[in-house]
């Protein structure tokens, strides 16, 4: 009897108390933002992803808190989009390939030109620098300082160091998410 209890309670606060939550996903190609996505969503890790075409989106459920996560394409061609995913969001979360530093120029262009967009300005923005189980990554301090971080104004900003593969510092990221649900 106490489960059919529980069900009916779940019900109602859900029913009641859930908060949808709308999470753009950008970055360059191959910085794993699928993989992230995939292991968020309770799926799992898989090296061989096929690139985003366009984009995708995927509901991840965390207790009352429902995240539709927007993952959109990183390839040249799919930047453009990435403002008009990223209007109505309650969070931008921006992948980078901490161990592709040839690639940090266009990474920090491309997320100063989003920043810089009309509309976008008070959206709260997590950096995540994956890949933070192989060698020669970036250190989340080192990050920072390469995108230039500490100049961004307007907005919240966080960075971690994650590992889509590892699972490293996920749970850091969800609480992060969900803690902007009320805004």
């Amino acid at each position: 009897m106490a489960g059919v209890f529980k069900k009916l309670w779940d019900w109602l606060v859900g029913l009641f108390w859930s908060t949808d939550m709308d999470i753009t996903i950008v970055g360059l190609q191959n910085a794993g933002k699928t993989s992230l996505l995939r292991v968020l969503a309770g799926g799992e890790f898989t090296i061989d992803s096929l690139p985003t075409v366009g984009f995708n989106m995927k509901k991840v459920q965390k207790g009352h808190v429902t995240l539709k996560c927007w993952d959109v394409g990183g390839q040249p061609r799919f930047r453009d989009m990435w403002e008009r995913y990223c209007r109505d969001a309650n969070a931008i979360v921006f992948v980078v390939d901490s161990t592709d530093r040839e690639a940090l120029p266009v990474v920090k262009e491309e997320l100063h030109m989003l920043l810089g967009k009309h509309g976008l300005e008070n959206i709260p923005l997590l950096v995540l620098g994956n890949k933070s189980d192989l060698p020669g990554k970036l250190s989340v301090d080192d990050l920072i300082e390469a995108l230039d971080l500490k100049s961004v104004s307007h907005r919240e900003v966080s960075c971690y160091g994650i590992s889509a593969k590892l699972e490293t510092n996920l749970e850091a990221v969800m609480k992060w998410l969900i803690a902007r649900s009320g805004k």
